[in-house]
């Protein structure tokens, strides 16, 4: 398995096609940054069949959309399947991993501020 990570934002006031952003590469796991800040940043990600995102646990929420394909979601053992167009909130400090069955794209947003009150 192969993981590239590409940390430059991507270009501001350009319209860009998100799902386009990134290609399937076989064997491989690939993400791309849209936007980072030290309040939260967002993502999107191809991962191909067979991939699986490290299971985590995040000091914050993080909100998933799938934007080509489908994935599994494990959740503290409990396994959510998202289709295209689906998403979900992947609570904060909970345990989680993300399989591909099938290749899949997808957009990650956490916010890091509102976590104070």
């Amino acid at each position: 398995m192969k993981n590239q990570f590409d940390n430059t934002e991507l270009e501001k006031s350009k319209p860009h096609i998100i799902v386009e952003i990134l290609e399937y590469v076989p064997n491989s796991i690939l993400i791309k940054t849209i936007i980072k800040k030290t309040t939260g940043n967002i993502t999107v990600s191809a991962v191909d069949a067979g991939e699986e995102l490290a299971e985590k646990i995040l000091a914050f929420d993080c909100f998933i959309q799938i934007i080509d394909g489908a994935a599994d979601v494990i959740i503290k053992g409990e396994k959510v399947n998202l289709a295209l167009g689906e998403a979900l909130i992947i609570p904060a400090h909970a345990s989680h991993h993300i399989t591909a069955s099938e290749q899949f794209k997808m957009i990650s947003t956490i916010i890091k501020s509102g976590y104070e009150d």
